[in-house]
């Protein structure tokens, strides 16, 4: 992850926010409702990313043999007749020797054959959970780099980026011993079963020094240029196309790099903040020196992803488009969240045609993992958006990129519906709880164990307390859509009902439709359903469990949308 646009703060659009139910089993408010964009999006203007190539592999050997004739004479003792034995002529054939094998190093590589395997990579973002950013090369291990690439691959990863940072690697001739690790990370890799992506030019600003930069491009990737383990090279980490310096510096780069390592792709990716809008920036500040496609990083609402896919796409356009980063924090959101978050990218991409989609990040970072001379060590949430704890055990999320990379349709099993899952994996997101907190209750489900239960609520003005959820598949408008919920009540008064809310892309509030309300007084086990159309504009749907002015309890339980 990087650092965002440089001379503005970006807030992203607002982020969902997970449900995060304390030990008195509320769903309870995570602290803010941005800070995992927005703190991605700082965090990226601060830094800067780079990548890395590596060199070779083996050489093949040859064999010659040669045939020997035997003679053989044999005496008899006693009598003077002896037999001849004549040797058999041999034809000794003469064999060319092998020629060596090719190593993958050396193998015919084009950059046709490099896109197409970029647009279908199963790319993994990575730096170990003890050093991140630069840290990973001053401070490298092979050995925990090694068993965290065989952790990534196990997963389900072909692919994996990695950043190379000119400060740490010399600057603008790398240095020897850097280089060496390069390669080893590149054979670490390959042993894997896993090709390279390469981002160099991260916490990176000396936009005056074009020349050195372009040599320094060249020296590290010139190993790699025919290099099949290599796919492609990001040149400059989240590109912002509003620096005129950095706009003039990478339009003589390009050339550059692409005389160097004519058979290598090349792209530039924007922030989470500056989305499609930046990418069409970029697009239209290199027509003299085009890319060969664009990289998206995507930390925006889960529930538009399809939509901001959609709009990105159309920005490039007939460029190609892959997600080169995309998660959610588990600092102030629930670990079922980013399990829900992303699900929601994954399938958003699969509808949209975009085949390649990377987590950010495969591990969490402990703490003095990541430099402290940077601005992104400073942002709690940049601590917390790995698939894996920093102790090596997986959350929720780790099951839903399995699942993605397995090819399998992402659904609605991890969102919790029937409020079973173990407290930090539910997705559920509360909604004005000052004036109604809904609980999870042990032993009141209709099936399982658990249902969500309300008690003497509020309201505030036309607005009531809820928990809310949005769906795994994407919403256009047009699409037909079904909720349903079981509820039961004591004592209820006031408005408890489901609800169907609509919103455009810019999170605008289109409508509602709800269901009947649950009956007043007490009752049993009822189900509420709600059929609409998504209207027009819509980009994304919520369901809210309402209760308002209940001076009674009410329970929700066994829930689906579809």
């Amino acid at each position: 992850m990087s650092t965002a646009r440089k001379h503005a703060a970006i807030l992203l659009s607002s982020l969902l926010l997970a449900l995060a139910v304390p030990a008195s089993h509320a769903f309870a408010a995570p602290p803010s409702s941005k800070v995992a964009a927005s703190s991605k999006a700082t965090a990226k203007k601060a830094t800067t990313k780079k990548a890395k190539k590596a060199t070779t592999k083996k050489a093949a050997t040859k064999k010659a043999s040669t045939k020997k004739a035997k003679k053989v004479t044999t005496k008899k003792a006693k009598k003077v007749t002896a037999k001849k034995v004549t040797a058999k002529k041999v034809t000794v054939k003469k064999v060319a020797p092998k020629p060596p094998a090719k190593s993958a190093a050396v193998q015919s590589v084009t950059r046709k054959s490099r896109l197409a395997a970029v647009f279908s990579a199963k790319s993994m973002n990575y730096y170990p959970s003890n050093a991140g950013w630069s840290a990973m090369w001053t401070n490298f291990d092979a050995a925990r780099v090694d068993a965290d690439l065989a952790k990534a691959a196990e997963l389900g990863a072909d692919n994996v980026r990695v950043i190379i940072f000119p400060q740490s690697f010399g600057f603008p001739q790398p240095k020897a011993v850097y280089a060496d690790r390069l390669r080893k990370f590149v054979s670490m890799a390959d042993s894997h079963d896993m090709t390279v992506k390469f981002t160099l030019f991260d916490w990176w600003a000396g936009y005056q020094d074009a020349a050195g930069s372009a040599a320094w491009a060249k020296a590290v990737l010139a190993p790699y240029a025919n290099d099949p383990r290599v796919l492609s090279v990001e040149l400059k980490n989240e590109f912002d196309a509003t620096d005129t310096a950095a706009v003039a510096w990478v339009r003589k780069l390009i050339p550059a790099v692409r005389t160097a390592v004519p058979n290598m792709p090349l792209t530039l990716s924007v922030d989470g903040g500056a989305g499609a809008a930046g990418l069409a920036r970029i697009k239209g500040s290199l027509t003299s020196a085009p890319l060969d496609f664009y990289d998206y990083h995507f930390y925006g609402s889960s529930e538009r992803a399809h939509a901001e896919i959609r709009r990105a796409q159309a920005a490039v356009s007939p460029s190609p488009l892959v997600i080169g980063e995309t998660g959610l924090s588990t600092a102030g959101n629930s670990e079922g969240g980013q399990a829900a978050y992303l699900a929601r990218v994954f399938e958003a991409a699969r509808t949209a045609g975009v085949k390649s989609v990377a987590p950010w990040t495969l591990y969490d970072f402990g703490q003095g993992a990541i430099p402290s001379n940077s601005q992104v060590s400073r942002i709690p949430a940049q601590y917390k958006f790995g698939l894996y704890r920093a102790d090596g055990t997986a959350k929720p999320a780790a099951a839903v990129v399995r699942a993605a990379w397995a090819g399998k349709k992402l659904d609605n099993k991890v969102l919790d519906l029937g409020f079973e899952s173990t407290e930090p994996a539910s997705p559920w997101r509360p909604y004005l709880s000052e004036v109604g907190t809904a609980v999870r209750a042990k032993g009141e489900g209709r099936t399982g164990s658990f249902s969500a239960r309300f008690a003497q609520t509020g309201r505030n003005g036309t607005n009531m307390p809820s928990i809310r959820v949005s769906p795994i598949a994407p919403v256009t408008a047009g699409g037909k859509w079904h909720a349903e919920a079981w509820a039961r009540g004591v004592d209820v008064t006031g408005t408890n009902e489901i609800a169907l809310s609509w919103f455009d892309i810019n999170d605008r509030w289109l409508g509602q439709t709800s269901s009947k309300q649950v009956a007043k007084g007490t009752s049993g086990w009822t189900k509420l359903t709600v059929d609409a159309v998504a209207p027009a504009g819509a980009t994304s749907v919520q369901l809210h469990l309402k209760s308002g002015d209940n001076r009674g309890t009410v329970w929700f339980d066994d829930v689906s949308i579809s």
